[in-house]
């Protein structure tokens, strides 16, 4: 996260009104652009191609197989951009640039086997038993991966601190997206949905072209030490645990409401309950600007304490190490509490907007019910967030692995619960399953303010590690002849 810390810092020392208002919209675009230009491309579709005059069956099935490919293409890569990012970050500190090459492709098909054994069996029993053409369901299969593809780039651009060239990239592709939609519908004379599809598939592809072009013009050498790669795997395990369990805890609210009798099945395939999954995007919308008040004070203001910690553990005196690491914690501290104050009068504002407005476009009923709850677990799901994002700063695994297996596991046991409830406490699971994460969270790092040394200065060894006979415990007879 320390790419736009310089940025952002030069813009806020300025200390005015438009500073303020210009650092918060260069947040913004480095942080939830991409999100926000793929759901405007996605509606300008709709608006120019009529799509009010295709059938209900036809936009639902459009609606399910971008909804199904958003989410699994997110879920099949968590697993892997934690460690991915921990190698990249280690290689970069040690100028070992020749390893990053190795690193990408060995990644990448490793991110593209992974997907494949979910999408195909997938997309294989949608055509089987649905009456879905084979070439829909392979265009929602190209995009699928496509945007695999995207998301596992985006790691590397993020890490070389080319957050303007990712918004610049999607907002090509989106683009690129609504003219070729224009030009499938009203030159080739192709079924609206289908068009809409296709041309999705083409702008997630030309993204993911922009972005391997712009990686390999970074890096030319290739070490070929692959191996390397997936030894961090087996020694960074908890990151691969802790980012996917992250992200399913993300969805399996959804996922367990899928299984009620509210769900909608489409072509015989895909479920979704429309009123729920509505409700969670306008929540998850309440509060996405959490993440760039995080963004924003974080790389401004904690780095810098951590940075000052780290450089007096290396080389200062016990007093200064004491001393930074008081003022660290202080600010992880203050931190934590401004991200809540400041999120807390930016989502009641949002939810005070979306409760009165919403309702006059046709956005009310049961989505009003739930929405109300959900926004409030999306609001402390954020906050844990901002938690282990710290605890991941001082290196502490076993705690953001906690940390997430509660948050999963409870979201999904309060969700089962809520599924008997009425439909103003759907959300419930949501909100016990972040308060509980963050609760791990925040008392683990409570034990590492007052265990901190032992932390740091504990974790080495002094003999280096090897393989073979372990030697004799003897080292030395007094007594020897």
């Amino acid at each position: 996260m320390a790419g736009i810390g310089v940025k952002l810092k030069s813009i806020y020392d300025k200390n005015t009104l438009t500073t303020n208002i210009l650092g918060m919209g260069y947040s913004t675009v480095i942080t939830i652009a991409p999100m926000v230009l793929v759901i405007a491309a996605i509606m300008a579709m709709q608006i120019v191609l009529q799509i009010s005059r295709c059938g209900y069956s036809e936009r639902e099935l459009f609606a399910c197989t971008v909804l199904y490919i958003f989410i699994f293409a997110l879920l099949t890569a968590s697993p892997f951009n934690s460690v991915l990012s921990r190698y990249m970050s280690d290689v970069i500190y040690e100028e070992r640039y020749q390893d990053i090459l190795p690193c990408f492709y060995t990644g990448m098909i490793m991110n593209v086997v992974f997907s494949s054994l979910f999408g195909i069996p997938f997309c294989v029993r949608e055509y089987l038993v649905s009456d879905v053409s084979f070439v829909y369901v392979f265009a929602g299969y190209c995009g699928y991966i496509a945007l695999v593809l995207v998301f596992y780039q985006m790691l590397y651009l993020s890490i070389c601190k080319d957050y303007k060239k990712i918004s610049f990239f999607f907002l090509v592709g989106m683009l690129f997206t609504l003219l070729v939609s224009l030009l499938l519908v009203y030159v080739f004379q192709i079924e609206r949905t289908f068009s809409m599809l296709v041309a999705l598939d083409f702008g997630f592809l030309l993204i993911a072209a922009l972005e391997i072009a712009v990686i390999r013009s970074y890096f030319h050498e290739n070490s070929g030490e692959y191996k390397r790669v997936l030894h961090y795997f087996k020694l960074y395990w908890k990151l691969v645990a802790t980012n996917f369990l992250y992200t399913l805890g993300l969805y399996i609210h959804n996922f367990v409401f899928w299984t009620t009798d509210l769900r909608m099945v489409v072509a015989n395939t895909f479920v979704s309950v429309t009123s729920y999954d509505l409700a969670t995007c306008l929540a998850m919308f309440t509060n996405i600007s959490s993440s760039v008040i995080f963004i924003s004070r974080v790389e401004m203001y904690f780095h810098e304490r951590y940075k000052a910690y780290s450089e007096a553990v290396i080389g200062g005196r016990d007093m200064d190490i004491e001393l930074t690491k008081n003022r660290m914690f202080r600010q992880l501290a203050e931190e934590l509490m401004n991200l809540v104050r400041i999120q807390f009068i930016v989502s009641v504002i949002l939810f005070f907007v979306c409760i009165i407005l919403l309702p006059q476009f046709g956005f009310g009923g049961m989505v009003m019910k739930i929405y109300p709850c959900l926004a409030a677990g999306y609001f402390i799901l954020f906050v844990m967030y901002a938690a282990i994002i710290f605890l991941y700063y001082f290196n502490d695994l076993s705690g953001a692995l906690a940390t997430a297996i509660v948050f999963c596991s409870c979201t999904m046991l309060g969700s089962i619960v809520a599924t008997h409830f009425s439909e103003i406490w759907y959300g419930i699971g949501v909100f016990a399953g972040s308060f509980l994460g963050f609760c791990v969270a925040y008392f683990r790092l409570k034990w590492l303010e007052g265990h901190l040394d032992e932390h740091i200065f504990c974790r080495g060894t002094i003999l280096q590690a090897g393989h073979g006979k372990r030697p004799a415990s003897k080292v030395f007879d007094r007594y020897a002849k």
